[in-house]
């Protein structure tokens, strides 16, 4: 097979979402501000084209392209297929409040597909070099996200923190990859397991030394304590729209990337990073737990419940090994499929343009739509790990990989600390279900499309925890296939 064919072949789907965003960018200049909603659905669109076809790449053999700067395999196929639909699913429930607040352009959704394609390349990532291009890329299109209702002070303020605190977080990594290249002479991922397994490395301390930093800057990524202080004001700050977008899919690619930094690639420093992620999970599930009892605003709860789950999802990297990580896989994948759910909720209640992100919003809601409230009960019993949706299913999976793992100290401590959380999971049913809705509380009305999606969110939601066989035995595939 020739290289250009090679290319096209296994990023075919990174190529496709690139010609999407500037067609969508270039059409925008010619269609009438009341045509633009066609832009929005064929966003979504080419999302779910490109899903599709991800998702059936699955049973391929993994593939490298460009001289091995790009991988192809089940387990970027997988991931991948998540954030996209993530990606669409976000743009979904979006229309109405773009619309309402001016900020449904050409130029939202050629950023937010510029966005995907930084994730997808991060998944796809062989060499670090792509790996940062991929993270910057992403990067800089949420910042430009995040402040593009100009109006608003609060979206302003987010965008500069995300801004200034992402650039220290990717300038860490970009040093722990320099240290790491000065030590092995390698930037490959695979080469610099290599390098370090036969011994060829410079010095044991520079390695520790990059590992700490490359550690940090993917800790600042995922939303782990202690570099979680941008989480709750850029998820407060942000347009609802935004925050469900940021609050999904870029979670899902900084999961790849760390799985691949420290699984595939420093797999043999696994003695150094072990103990510096048990400090991480331990650190994010008391700050995120504990925080979150005493948030009054529905996004800020949300952004330390995202901390507590980051812990979580570190434990089944802890745990290592094929059943480790296909717990992470499985809990990433849940975690992506809940954040849409309870954000859409969110965002279908602002949709009228006016932030609705007070937990006292959300007093009597079942009287107001019983669907959007009825779906969000499910959502929250399944972050709290309630069976039998598809938290529980995720939860179990992850401790008993740490359990395997001989970490059952961290396994109470887990469960010790989801109990916490189903607190203030727990508070929200009863401000939906208990309390009367607040005197100027408007009536959520659902379009025909955003019901369907809400609807199809909570069948998933139940059908993945009673039968999470499936998934679980797919993450496994992936998993054994890649790592």
């Amino acid at each position: 097979m020739k290289a250009s064919d090679l290319i096209i072949s296994a990023a075919s789907v990174e190529i496709f979402i690139f010609i999407a965003a500037c067609s969508i960018l270039c059409a925008d200049l010619f269609l009438p501000k009341e045509r633009r909603a066609r832009l929005h659905w064929a966003a979504v669109a080419g999302l779910l084209i490109a899903a599709a076809a991800t998702a059936g790449d699955f049973s391929s053999p993994p593939q490298s392209a460009m001289n091995g700067f790009f991988v192809a395999s089940p387990f970027t196929a997988l991931l991948k297929t998540t954030i996209l639909l993530a990606a669409a699913g976000s743009l979904a429930f979006s229309r109405h409040y773009l619309q309402s607040t001016g900020m449904l352009r050409g130029e939202f959704h050629c950023l937010s597909l510029l966005a995907v394609l930084g994730m997808l390349v991060m998944v796809s990532a062989g060499h670090f070099l792509s790996l940062y291009m991929g993270l910057e890329l992403m990067s800089l299109c949420l910042y430009a996200l995040i402040a593009m209702r100009r109006n608003s002070v609060m979206a302003s303020e987010a965008a500069i923190k995300y801004f200034v605190l992402g650039a220290l977080a990717s300038g860490l990594f970009l040093y722990g990859v320099s240290i790491i290249y000065g030590t092995t002479g390698q930037l490959y991922i695979r080469d610099v397991a290599e390098a370090i397994v036969s011994g060829h490395f410079a010095s044991q301390m520079a390695l520790t030394l990059g590992l700490v930093f490359m550690l940090a800057g993917l800790a600042f990524k995922l939303g782990a304590a202690p570099f979680h202080m941008w989480l709750p004001d850029v998820y407060q700050g942000a347009p609802a729209p935004v925050t469900l977008f940021i609050a999904a899919a870029p979670k899902v690619a900084a999961m790849a990337m760390l799985l691949r930094v420290l699984v595939e690639s420093l797999g043999a420093l696994s003695g150094d990073w072990r103990d510096m992620l048990i400090v991480l999970a331990v650190a994010s599930l008391a700050v995120g737990n504990l925080t979150a009892i005493a948030q009054t605003n529905f996004k800020r709860m949300l952004a330390y419940s995202a901390i507590a789950h980051s812990g979580f999802m570190l434990l089944g990297v802890l745990a290592g090994g094929i059943g480790g990580v296909a717990a992470a896989m499985f809990y990433i994948i849940a975690y992506a499929l809940m954040t849409v759910g309870g954000f859409g909720v969110l965002v279908l209640m602002s949709a009228d343009g006016e932030e609705k992100s007070e937990l006292a919003d959300i007093k009597g809601l079942a009287s107001r739509n019983g669907l959007a409230a009825g779906v969000l009960l499910l959502l929250m019993f399944s972050m709290a790990g309630i069976p039998p949706v598809v938290g529980f299913a995720a939860k179990l999976a992850v401790l008993e990989a740490a359990a395997h793992a001989g970490l059952i100290w961290l396994v109470v401590l887990a469960v010790l600390f989801s109990v916490v959380g189903a607190f203030y999971y727990l508070r929200v049913v009863k401000l939906m279900f208990f309390d009367k809705p607040e005197v100027d509380a408007a009536t959520v009305s659902l379009t025909p499309a955003a019901s369907v999606l809400l609807a199809l969110i909570g069948v998933l939601v139940l059908f993945l925890g009673l039968f999470p066989g499936g998934l679980l035995a797919l993450c496994e595939a992936a998993a054994w296939t890649s790592l």
